[in-house]
C-alpha cells in the first residue's frame, strides 16, 4: 500500500478570534500547492484515494490536484495517528491513499511509521511538502520504505 502524506500549503496567520479551520492558503501558498500538485499528477495513479482535513487551508491544498476528494475530521487539526491511520486504512487498503494534513500529527505519522515507534520529538513536513511512504512484504517481513520526500521549493 502506498500512502502519500502531504501537509497543507503556505496558509495565512490567523486573526485574533478567527476560527483556526477558516484560514486560507496566502498567494506563496497557492503556488506551493499547485507546483506540488503537477508533481503528484505524474505518479499517483487514478485510483488514488484522497482525503483532506476539513480546514480550509487543506481543502485549497488538495483542489490544486484537480481530482475528487473527501474531507475527513478524522484529519482535522490536533488528531492523532491513530486517527489518521484509520481513515487511510492503512496498511490494507487496496488502493493508494493521499491524505493533505497538519503539523505535528504528519510528522507523527511519518515517524511513526518509519522507526515503529511514536517519537518523542515528531519529525518536521515542511509546508507543502509530500512524503510518500510504501507498506510491503519481504519473505514474510512488513517494512515501511520511503519512497519520495519533495517539497515545492525543490521542484
Amino acid at each position: 500500500m502506498d500512502l502519500i502524506i502531504w501537509r497543507h500549503a503556505e496558509a495565512r496567520d490567523a486573526a485574533e478570534g478567527e476560527d483556526d479551520l477558516t484560514r486560507p492558503l496566502t498567494p506563496r501558498g497557492e503556488k506551493q500547492a499547485q507546483r506540488m500538485a503537477e508533481w503528484l499528477n505524474r505518479f499517483l495513479p487514478e485510483s488514488t484515494r484522497i482525503l483532506a482535513s476539513p480546514a480550509l487551508r487543506t481543502k485549497q491544498t488538495a483542489e490544486a490536484l484537480g481530482r475528487k476528494f473527501r474531507t475527513v475530521e478524522a484529519l482535522a487539526p490536533g488528531a492523532g495517528v491513530p486517527q489518521l491511520l484509520a481513515a487511510a486504512r492503512w496498511p490494507d487498503s487496496r488502493e493508494p491513499v493521499l491524505l493533505v494534513g497538519h503539523q505535528p500529527t504528519l510528522g507523527q505519522l511519518a515517524a511513526y511509521l518509519m522507526a515503529g515507534t511514536m517519537p518523542e520529538q515528531p519529525w518536521t513536513v515542511r509546508k507543502g511538502a509530500v512524503w510518500w511512504l510504501r507498506h510491503r512484504q519481504r519473505e514474510g517481513v512488513a517494512e515501511v520504505v520511503l519512497v519520495s520526500v519533495r517539497t515545492p521549493e525543490k521542484l
